[in-house]
């Protein structure tokens, strides 16, 4: 586990160091603000589409295989895109086509990526485990971005591209030598026997219809989905907000970013520390999120809204954690792909769809309306939720027909015993 830590840290790092780099290489060729969105949402794309197979195959193949295949072809793709750099022989057709094998591939990297870290702890300690990968990602974000600008400043575009595709060797070259925990293995092998007595338990449609069936992830979805669209972009609403009515600059938005990772990164260490997540945990901290955006959207200047961005941030990371365990670990294990595929192809419907409604939110009501309309829609949609449940007639639980004299007494006495 520490060596896959590390493999992600470096991993991460590489990734977000290249994210930052894209949007500006796309401005460089096109000049268009519009053409650095189409190339965002072209590697978006795919995961809305064929994020059900991508889990299916992850569910038929061989998961350690299938990791290190995945992050060899990404780390291939990112070395194609530095030598088309390095050439001057990058256009934008060039650039969204690669953008696109990016996110057919994510499709399957993606979930083997996750469940592969699972299976290198007992399944007890799996909330941990995924409390970890968050604070490896927040980590590696920081770090990505802060070496993206030395890194084109010093060496150039192509070399930030190059030192990503070397970040997923170095995933693909440690993967074969992590060893799953003893329960872990247990529950793989009972899950390749299932694959190998059912064909028709491979099937997309069987996730499919396992999360459509399943209330605690149709709840899942439903919390992170309001979360999604009217609170998370804080890279859209604090920044208009910083700018706009508090009359604050680029240094100043880059305070708030900064205090939001570090909440990020504060909530990733809490949310390790979970046992026993559940849909209830999650809906309770994003409420609790969307009441603390109302007040930073009343916030009367940058210090009070520096002051209320650090919990916002630490109960945003650890509602995701808490969200992340459920979804991870709901399912039986043959199913986990799947579901995760499925969650991916609803992710990228959010991440797609929220910014624009948020902006046209924003257009509205202002940035300072937009963050207390979306909290207020938030907290009232789960507390409504909650509310609808416990007021949901319980089943009638069938009784069972009195026993004889004699049999109630052999039962009674064997309940004793």
């Amino acid at each position: 586990m520490r060596w896959w830590s590390v493999a992600n840290f470096v991993s991460n790092a590489g990734t977000w160091m290249q994210l930052t780099v894209q949007n500006l290489l796309v401005l460089q060729i096109t000049g268009s603000a519009a053409a650095t969105g189409l190339s965002m949402s072209v590697q978006a794309a795919p995961a809305l589409l064929i994020s059900v197979f991508g889990g299916a195959a992850v569910d038929r193949w061989p998961r350690k295989l299938t990791a290190a295949v995945s992050q060899t072809l990404l780390g291939a793709v990112a070395f194609t895109t530095a030598l088309l750099v390095a050439l001057d022989r990058l256009d934008l057709t060039s650039l969204m086509v690669l953008a696109a094998v990016t996110g057919v591939v994510a499709t399957v990297d993606g979930p083997a990526c996750s469940l592969l870290g699972n299976d290198l702890v007992p399944p007890e300690d799996i909330p941990s485990a995924i409390g970890v990968g968050a604070l490896v990602h927040q980590s590696g974000r920081l770090t990505g971005a802060a070496l993206a600008g030395v890194t084109v400043g010093f060496l150039g575009t192509a070399a930030a591209y190059a030192a990503n595709g070397l970040s997923f060797l170095f995933v693909a070259s440690v993967i074969p030598f992590l060893r799953p925990a003893r329960g872990a293995v247990r529950t793989a092998g009972a899950a390749v026997r299932g694959r190998r007595a059912t064909d028709g338990a491979m099937s997309v449609r069987e996730g499919l219809a396992f999360f459509a069936r399943r209330p605690r992830l149709l709840a899942l979805a439903g919390v992170t989905g309001v979360s999604a669209v009217f609170g998370r972009n804080y890279q859209l609403t604090l920044a208009v907000l910083v700018t706009g009515p508090l009359a604050g600059g680029a240094g100043s938005f880059g305070t708030v970013s900064t205090v939001l990772a570090a909440g990020g990164i504060v909530g990733a260490v809490l949310g390790a520390r979970l046992r026993r997540p559940s849909v209830r945990v999650v809906g309770a901290l994003a409420a609790a999120g969307g009441l603390l955006q109302v007040v930073a959207g009343l916030s009367p200047s940058l210090a009070v809204l520096l002051v209320m961005v650090l919990p916002m941030a630490v109960v945003e990371s650890v509602s995701d954690t808490a969200g992340t365990a459920v979804l991870q670990t709901d399912p039986p294990p043959h199913l986990r792909g799947r579901v995760l595929g499925v969650w991916g192809s609803v992710g990228t419907v959010w991440s797609l769809g929220g910014p624009p409604a948020l902006g046209l939110l924003m257009e509205l009501a202002g940035a300072r309306g937009a963050l207390i309309a979306g909290g207020l829609i938030i907290a009232g949609s789960i507390g409504a939720g909650y509310v609808l449940r416990a007021r949901r007639p319980a089943e009638a639980v069938p009784v069972d027909p009195p026993a004889a004299p004699e049999a109630a007494t052999r039962a009674a006495l064997g309940t004793a015993a």
